[in-house]
């Protein structure tokens, strides 16, 4: 399907019996259609442009790969969870598809040994989570939903989310600090922008308790960088 539009550079695929193998380990099968799958691994910092407003790499697949595991981790909770209001789950999603969690999949599933990326894993760990949900948008795109369900419910959540688990941990702390600022009558609020780290958007967020930087988080987006300073501000307050 790709290849009618463009004719890539062997440079920006992972190597073919590494990237088979890890295919097949993920998706429990070895697509035909490869070029798709391979686009799934290639970060926007190893890019080239084709036309004047057209790169190759994996953001629009991410993309699409974010919403359709949403709509699966959704219907998923929906179902396990018949006696749970929209509160509950909402956080159990976030619990499952936040930054963090998807990355430590995606390192487990081995997708850091084949990922083309000029990053430095070190401080741009979201790469393999986003790589994770590129892969998703994918399948979804070569076999459609309902396989796509199948195998990320089987091969990915079944295997690698403990629900029961999950249910302890926290992971709203932008919520618990506004809570905290309600009831101790403080004001709460985040100052966010943006800086370019290695062709690479990065997000900073200062948590201001009356006029105090409290908490500072980094994130690949506003509401990660959010929550990390959120969390940092609460241990601060705890200790």
């Amino acid at each position: 399907m790709l290849g009618s539009i463009f004719t890539p550079k062997k440079s920006l695929y992972p190597p073919e019996k590494t990237f088979l193998k890890l295919l097949r380990h993920i998706l429990g099968f070895i697509p035909r259609n490869r070029e798709l799958y391979q686009l799934a691994l290639v970060h926007k910092s190893i890019s080239f442009n084709i036309f004047k407003n057209l790169s190759i790499n994996n953001e629009r697949l991410e993309y699409l790969g974010d919403a359709i595991l949403d709509a699966i981790v959704a219907e998923h909770l929906f179902n396990r969870f018949p006696d749970k209001d929209e509160g509950f789950l909402t956080q159990m999603r976030s619990k499952i598809v936040n930054r963090e969690n998807l990355n430590h999949i995606a390192i487990k599933l081995g997708i850091p040994n084949i990922i083309k990326s000029k990053l430095n894993s070190e401080n741009h760990k979201s790469i393999y989570g986003d790589a994770l949900e590129a892969l998703i948008g994918a399948l979804y795109l070569d076999k459609g939903f309902k396989i796509t369900r199948n195998i990320v419910l089987e091969r990915i959540i079944q295997n690698h989310i403990n629900l029961s688990k999950l249910q302890d941990t926290e992971s709203d702390f932008k919520s618990r600090i506004i809570e905290w600022g309600q009831k101790n009558k403080k004001d709460v609020s985040f100052t966010n922008f943006e800086e370019q780290n290695d062709n690479n958007t990065v997000f900073i967020s200062h948590l201001v308790i009356v006029d105090e930087i409290i908490g500072r988080g980094v994130g690949s987006s506003k509401k990660e960088a959010e929550q990390n300073a959120a969390k940092q501000a609460l241990k601060f307050i705890e200790e």
